[in-house]
């Protein structure tokens, strides 16, 4: 116990000294005399800035609302300069102010306009350089952590700064853990990680333009670079900070067998994605029937599959289902596709005449194709009609499969009409009985009538 009250000697001591530093400084900036002119300038500048700022971010937005033919990327950063007008009047003001103090006095009597004046730009710099980290977060982490940063390297404090949190760490034997380390890791792996979706989205840009690469094959390739690229990211930050990667092999690989029984169907649904991709069994844009879905493919993820069917809706069917279960790929080798609609006749109608107007109709329809005629047979003869089967073929099922049937009905209806051709359906005779109708026999089968005087 007074050996851990021993070790914290040493800290106490160097926040000691860091505190009584800062009180020093800021006892010497409050005393009469061009330091303390300089800090009341610097704070008139904030307040200029802050209210520079909301006086052009409210017409910059009413601006922005009419420019609604400008591409995305180009709105989204205006947004990102709106955001961040604060920062940029400020290292406008101050720069000016900087310039004419030098202009109308000493330089030594502007030093700390300045400090501020630099700190400030970097400040800016470092706001809009955090955006390229895309998780909220991280972004935050990188944001704060260049802040802290910047602001102590122009302070002259950054030694001092790292020693102080490099003392904050726990250790175990040859393991060493700082806040120092926590931090620089944090920062490190979120501008990695920058550079890493950078690349990523230049180089899937380009392999997404490439022809001759298959559909799947573009999406499994992107997959794998980006797996890659932020895995390298990750692991070749910890190792820039210092951290030992061989004890994290160890720990990942016992932590992967414990996954891996507990996320037996993310695993399974993971493989099953791979799969797709390299057999191209499916694809983006492929029209498919999974059970009672029938849709178009949208996207193939590590995970599931988005489907977006005719009324609008987007279903995620994960890849496992794709491979275990039944799935009509109505595009898959070929784009022809062969319909069977069903109608019947009256029995007085002429069979053949039935076939050949049932043909001409089905061919004459927009969408069905000449090169293979459709074909008409007898199936049965019903109790009210004599049945038939119209096939046809189409070539572009991913324009619709029900709307091509309505029209081949449609054709249908009009040429029977037409040529006299009638269409049964069941018909059925209802007989009212009045109040003086004579009752059937009521008594039940096998009772014999009673005879009087028996």
């Amino acid at each position: 116990m007074d050996e851990d009250i021993l070790d914290t000697f040493p800290l106490r001591e160097e926040i000691a000294r860091v505190t009584g530093e800062a009180a020093a400084f800021a006892i010497d900036l409050l005393r009469p005399g061009w330091k303390l002119w300089q800090v009341l300038i610097i704070l008139a500048v904030l307040l200029a800035a802050w209210l520079l700022r909301g006086w052009a971010a409210e017409r910059m937005t009413h601006w922005m609302r009419t420019q609604t033919g400008r591409p995305k990327w180009q709105l989204r950063w205006l947004v990102i300069v709106r955001n961040r007008l604060g920062l940029v009047c400020f290292a406008a003001l101050i720069w000016m102010t900087l310039l004419i103090m030098r202009e109308v006095t000493w330089p030594s009597r502007s030093y700390l306009v300045g400090l501020a004046a630099t700190i400030g730009t970097a400040w800016m710099v470092v706001s809009f350089v955090a955006r390229l980290v895309r998780n909220p977060f991280l972004r935050k982490i990188v944001n704060w952590g260049l802040w802290i940063y910047v602001t102590l390297f122009y302070l002259g404090i950054l030694d001092e700064t790292k020693v102080f949190l490099d003392s904050l760490a726990i250790e175990f034997g040859d393991f060493h853990l700082s806040v120092l380390g926590i931090i620089t890791a944090l920062v490190v792996i979120g501008v990695l990680f920058a550079m890493a979706r950078v690349l990523t989205k230049a180089t899937s840009s380009r392999i997404s333009r490439n022809e001759d690469i298959s559909p799947s094959m573009r999406v499994l390739v992107v997959k794998l670079l980006q797996i890659v690229l932020y895995a390298g990211a990750f692991f070749l930050g910890l190792k820039w900070v210092g951290f030992d990667l061989t004890g994290l092999a160890v720990l990942s690989g016992a932590i992967g067998v414990g996954l891996g029984f507990g996320l037996q169907k993310v695993v399974s649904n993971l493989v099953s994605g791979v799969i797709i991709l390299l057999d191209k069994s499916i694809k983006p844009g492929d029209v498919i029937t999974i059970g009672d879905t029938f849709g178009w493919i949208n996207a193939l993820t590590a995970r599931y599959v988005s489907i977006t069917t005719r009324d609008g809706r987007e279903y995620l069917v994960p890849n496992e289902d794709l491979i275990t279960g039944l799935v009509v790929n109505w595009s898959h080798s070929n784009s022809l596709v062969r319909l069977d609609i069903f109608f019947g006749t009256s029995y007085g109608d002429d069979p053949h005449e039935v076939r050949r107007i049932a043909i001409a109709a089905a061919a004459g329809t927009e969408r069905v194709l000449s090169s293979k005629p459709p074909v008409c047979h007898i199936v049965g003869f019903g109790d009210s009609s004599v049945n038939y089967i119209l096939r046809f073929w189409i070539i572009n099922p991913t324009e619709g499969l029900t709307n091509i049937r309505g029209n081949v009905y449609l054709a249908l209806w009009d040429a029977f009409k037409a040529n006299g051709i009638s269409i049964p359906f069941p018909q059925r005779e209802v007989r009212m009985l009045g109040e003086g109708a004579p009752q059937g026999d009521t008594k039940r089968p096998g009772h014999s009538t009673p005879v009087p005087g028996d």
